[in-house]
């Protein structure tokens, strides 16, 4: 009985110890939780438009822009680094894209404007000159030449021919100009004689011209003679320019 006792005493003695040793150990306090991460920096934003956005080579153009959450914004092509929110203008010698890139904190972002360059249409060409108006009497000046006679002859010569017949065709396409043919002798022979031999010579070109179909109604003649020489030295040469059948403009 008194064995028993002790054992259990023993027992209880453990149990004290036990306990005594588990009421002494620290508790032990769990650590705080780590604090979140701080989010992250917002991206940037940006806007751009070109006004208008259809242009004529030449003409000029308005970029207007904006942005938030950027340090640094570029515009290109031309215009380079520019503020938050702004405008600028550009003359764009081609079709262009232009684009606006915004960097910050939260990184990159960029925005476009298209600008078609359009070639403008050739001016109207100029109006075509008004034509010269010529008179019929500039016309007759430019047209109608003498006829030149041989010496001391009121016959129409070969060449006379070729040229009265060049006047015939222009007078007869003008029917309302109206024209005298002066007769004209060179030097050599007495004032009565050349008087009628000038006769002779305006008569014989007229008469050449009506054949050709010249109405005669419109052909005057007169005679000078040798009184308006168109050359006064005493040579062939200078005779043979005054043996001639003269055409004046009117009657």
């Amino acid at each position: 009985m008194r064995q028993k006792k002790r054992v259990i005493a023993v027992l209880v003695g453990i149990l004290g110890v036990i306990l005594l040793a588990g009421a002494c150990k620290k508790k032990v306090v769990a650590p705080p939780p780590p604090p979140p991460p701080p989010p992250p920096p917002p991206a940037p934003t940006v806007t751009l438009t070109a006004e208008p956005s259809t242009v004529e080579k030449g003409r000029s153009i308005t970029l207007s822009w904006g942005s938030e959450n950027a340090t640094d914004l570029d515009l290109q092509p031309g215009v380079g680094k520019v503020q938050a929110t702004g405008s600028s203008t550009a003359t764009p010698a081609d079709s262009t894209t232009y684009t606006l890139t915004a960097t910050g904190p939260g990184g990159t972002n960029t925005a476009t404007a298209r600008v078609t360059v359009t070639i403008p249409p050739p001016p109207p060409p100029p109006p075509p000159p008004k034509p010269v108006e010529v008179s019929e009497e500039e016309l007759f000046g430019q047209n109608v030449k003498d006829a030149y006679f041989d010496y001391d002859k009121s016959d129409i010569r070969p060449d006379a021919q070729q040229t009265l017949t060049g006047d015939a065709d222009f007078l007869k396409a003008h029917p309302g100009i109206r024209f005298t043919i002066e007769g004209h002798c060179d030097e050599r022979g007495s004032e009565e004689y050349n008087l009628g031999l000038g006769d002779r010579r305006a008569n014989a070109a007229k008469n050449f011209l009506v054949n050709l179909g010249v109405s005669a109604d419109r052909i005057g003649t007169i005679s000078y003679g040798k009184s308006r020489p168109t050359c006064t030295e005493s040579n062939e040469d200078c005779w043979q320019k005054n043996r001639r059948g003269h055409f004046r403009f009117g009657m």
